[in-house]
């Protein structure tokens, strides 16, 4: 990826570390890509337009204009050119950058991990020459950037993933309400957020979404902690989002919790299935590569079943 640079002197418009931040998760994000599109057998994009993108052998019931005759009469094989597909597709990436998102209990925050997630979609998407946006929100819209394809968007869309600082609390309803009210075009809309509010107003809004004819991805980001609830001593807890600080003893409470958390899980997943919305429950010590992979190849799968 290019440095910005900007003046008539070349002086680069972001800080050293800056760019190396971006440059860490642009490879990050194209490394997982990367692996996905190598895993597939037959990729669910490819289709008839402009760019030549490799041979496979012929079967009966192919279109003969698309028969390579040169390899024909070189190696009297046949196969048949296939071309990468222009889908015209819009994606709008919803980043919950509110300050519960700045919890981890090891190296990576949930902040972190959505942001990945973020940006190897943008890189997949701006693969396939799709026009992607991001917008970041917390208690309401911070910043949103238009779909749009090329490298410089791209690199937008990174340098704002980097310089994203989560602080204040959260409302992705309302969020969702919102954007909802001002896309004119249908799409995919990916939310990266810990959900961390009450899923009946969140769930109303996906719903409205879907009604609209969007395509609506939701990946609930949550540390392990907060899944399995492991803690054994006192423990001081306090509210990331101007919540209460409590003193307590887990033990007591972790049955309770354990109860509640999967009450509150299994609203959210059987909400979006009635919805027909796709959740993936995304903990933050899952490897990237395998659990993105992993639901694209489903993804991929699902497209191929449709086709047929």
């Amino acid at each position: 990826m290019p440095e910005p640079r900007g003046g008539p002197g070349g002086t680069p418009l972001l800080d050293r570390k800056v760019l190396n931040k971006i440059g860490r998760l642009e490879l990050r994000a194209r490394l997982v890509v990367e692996g996905f599109l190598a895993g597939r057998h037959r990729s669910p994009y490819k289709g008839v337009s402009v760019e030549f993108a490799e041979h496979r052998p012929y079967v009966p019931g192919d279109d003969l204009r698309y028969l390579d005759w040169k390899v024909l009469a070189k190696s009297d094989r046949h196969v048949v050119k296939e071309y990468a597909e222009e889908t015209n597709l819009t994606c709008h990436l919803f980043l919950d950058t509110s300050e519960s998102m700045t919890f981890s209990s090891g190296e990576e925050t949930k902040f972190d991990y959505a942001r990945s997630i973020a940006a190897a979609l943008a890189y997949l998407c701006f693969r396939q020459r799709d026009a992607t946006g991001l917008v970041l929100y917390d208690e309401g819209i911070l910043k949103t950037l238009a779909p749009a394809t090329g490298e410089g968007a791209l690199h937008a869309l990174f340098e704002t993933l980097v310089t994203a600082r989560p602080a204040r609390r959260t409302a992705t309803a309302g969020v969702l309400r919102e954007m909802g009210e001002r896309l004119r075009r249908r799409g995919i809309l990916v939310v990266l957020s810990d959900l961390l509010e009450d899923p009946r107003e969140i769930l109303v809004q996906l719903r409205s979404l879907r009604q609209r004819g969007h395509e609506v991805l939701v990946f609930h980001v949550l540390d392990p902690h907060e899944i399995a609830f492991p803690y054994e001593r006192m423990t001081l807890f306090e509210g990331l989002e101007a919540g209460p600080r409590l003193l307590v003893n887990p033990r007591a409470l972790r049955e309770a919790y354990l109860r509640e958390f999967k009450e509150y899980t299994d609203r959210l997943r059987s909400g979006c299935l009635a919805h027909r919305v796709d959740y993936v429950l995304s903990p933050t010590d899952e490897p990237l590569d395998v659990a993105l992979v992993s639901y694209l190849a489903r993804r991929a799968r699902a497209a191929r079943g449709q086709r047929t």
